[in-house]
């Protein structure tokens, strides 16, 4: 079980966004989290990367407790837990390699040599190693996308967290960004995708999760019936 929560509650702001949930998520599984706007999708997956505190409960993420987890493990955590952000979140004023560079320099890599052969293997992965020396601006919004996905498998995390990851980008270039992403969860990595794109979700049907008034309803996908998790 690569997390596991029980009695697990999130109040961001005097808001309650979950309340007293349970959830547990197996390796390798490939899941998408619904909800309306202003849900609290993008919360939940904050707190699985130690953005947000949790209230009260237990939380085991990827073997970590990220309940009351110290700032000084956080990015230990974020080493099991990669993140693909709606916009992109790249560097501008550096080019793509610099860009994914940044990303193991302060993660602890030193090896020059190693360094570059995994920029080029996840650059590869994504089909863009031609577009290593561009700056994200000369990017479309795709290519940005998939240097992001790119960025976020740099050190093969168990787990990716991905909020809206469709959402500045057409359906063509979306259902591009879907296959990239079911392609790395092929090698077992976990991926949690919270979208309202509900066009990805019938062009790539797979387990479905409905946040609704703080909790989760897994969705049938023959009928489209939930049940209470």
């Amino acid at each position: 079980m690569i997390i596991n929560l029980k009695e697990f509650s999130i109040v961001n702001k005097e808001k309650t966004i979950l309340e007293n949930i349970s959830l547990s998520i197996n390796k390798g599984e490939f899941i998408y989290i619904i909800g309306k706007t202003g849900s609290g999708k993008s919360s939940f997956l904050k707190t699985l990367y130690g953005e947000i505190k949790i209230s009260s409960g237990k939380a085991i993420v990827s073997d970590f407790n990220i309940i009351n987890i110290k700032e000084n493990k956080i990015p230990y955590l974020r080493r099991k837990v990669g993140i693909v952000f709606q916009d992109f979140k790249l560097l501008p004023d550096r080019n793509i390699k610099k860009n994914l560079e940044f990303v193991l320099k302060a993660t602890d890599w030193k090896d020059k040599n190693k360094i570059n052969e995994r920029i080029d293997m996840v650059l590869n992965k994504v089909k863009l190693i031609d577009k290593k020396n561009n700056f994200p601006h000369e990017l479309s919004g795709g290519e940005q996308q998939r240097i992001a996905i790119a960025r976020a498998i740099l050190n093969h995390p168990e787990i990716i967290l991905a909020d809206e990851p469709t959402g500045n980008l057409d359906p063509s270039t979306s259902a591009e960004i879907l296959s990239v992403l079911k392609e790395i969860n092929k090698n077992g990595t976990t991926i949690l995708i919270a979208t309202h794109d509900y066009e990805i979700i019938s062009k790539f049907p797979s387990k479905t999760i409905r946040l609704e008034n703080g909790k989760f309803f897994e969705l049938s996908k023959k009928n489209n019936t939930k049940s209470e998790k």
